[in-house]
């Protein structure tokens, strides 16, 4: 079943919004996050930038990450999923921005 498109919009934004805090959580000296207008952005000093951000048409959640490259996740089940190669997001994200910052990021 394919999300409405306002229902893809606040939980699109519910999710990003949690993850923002967790990185928030953690207050890491070398990376700043940033959302705006449905882009959660997490740059690091020396350059490095996760972007993750909403594509409403497809109803997914898409991950630029310095670290796994480019990915496409769609809801399934509570979880947000990628469409290539089973991934979850959350699991991902918090994994590869642990091995970056050195402090230990939870992501739900």
């Amino acid at each position: 079943m394919k999300l409405e498109e306002s229902e893809f919009i606040q939980l699109a934004a519910r999710t990003l919004e949690s993850y923002l805090s967790a990185i928030e959580d953690v207050e890491p000296d070398d990376a700043d996050a940033d959302f705006q207008d449905g882009v959660l952005t997490i740059e690091f000093d020396d350059g490095r930038t996760f972007i993750i951000n909403r594509h409403v048409p497809l109803r997914q959640i898409w991950l630029s990450s310095p670290v796994s490259g480019a990915g496409h996740f769609d809801y399934h089940d509570g979880a947000w999923i990628a469409s290539r190669d089973g991934r979850n997001l959350a699991v991902t994200l918090a994994s590869e921005l642990t091995e970056l910052l050195q402090i230990d990021v939870r992501i739900s």
